[in-house]
């Protein structure tokens, strides 16, 4: 039989690149059920969008009614995961590294002779804990430098602390660093008789494309001793 121009000469490569037409799936042709699953979620997500919004810009807001009368509930939702501050912005934007160490004065229960150790960097410590870490802890972000900032906060320009918030800082940064101490670089907390904090401050350097000249040495601001006692150790040991 002869071919006529009638004939389809297309071969199977050519079928195959043919343009197969695909059914589109429109809401309307779900079933009711599921129609209401995917209108549930896409109306709990949007709630969930105005109240995070919401929620946030009333925390960074002036004072306001709302705050006044809701305000444990929005801070709630918001600490620890979403806090919020204008630390990044002007006007007075971050510029120094702050590092929290610590020395311990330890005595040797065989011969009671004791000894201090080198200053130990707490900081250095959480941070090793958050690099390269894909989910790390609050814990390890959040905690030394809060209590630290509260310490700092509740402490007038000669240590001395302000009422009662004043000493309850105190507490918790001894409680924080004892943990260090005995967690991260297992001491013996039975052991340490009295701790000393310090803080190591340094600028943060210009830009390279920035003329700016930034002395970044290190400066240092020691604390007096603090003895610690039964109820700063973990557990509240009695055997003091």
């Amino acid at each position: 039989m002869v071919p006529t121009d009638h004939d389809d000469h297309s071969g199977p490569a050519d079928r195959a690149d043919a343009v197969v037409p695909t059914e589109s799936v429109t809401l309307s042709s779900l079933s009711l059920p599921a129609r209401l699953v995917v209108a549930l979620g896409i109306g709990g997500l949007a709630v969930f969008a105005a109240w995070h919004a919401l929620a946030a810009f009333l925390f960074v807001a002036p004072s306001n009614t709302i705050m006044k009368d809701h305000g444990p509930a929005i801070r709630g939702y918001i600490y620890p995961e979403f806090e919020q501050n204008w630390k990044l912005f002007a006007p007075n934007p971050l510029q120094r590294n702050v590092a929290v160490e610590v020395r311990a004065e330890i005595t040797d229960p065989a011969d009671g002779s004791t000894e201090t150790t080198e200053w130990l960097d707490l900081t250095a410590i959480d941070i090793a804990n958050i690099r390269h870490h894909p989910l790390p802890s609050h814990t390890a972000q959040n905690e030394l430098r809060r209590a630290w900032d509260f310490y700092v906060s509740s402490h007038d320009e000669d240590g001395a602390p302000r009422g009662l918030r004043g000493e309850l800082s105190e507490q918790y940064v001894t409680r924080i660093a004892l943990l260090r101490l005995g967690e991260d670089l297992g001491y013996d907390l039975d052991t340490v008789d009295r701790i000393q904090f310090r803080s190591a401050t340094t600028r943060v350097p210009a830009p390279s494309w920035s003329e700016e000249n930034i002395d970044t040495t290190t400066g240092y601001d020691e604390l007096e001793w603090r003895t610690v006692d039964a109820a700063d150790l973990p557990g509240g040991r009695n055997s003091r």
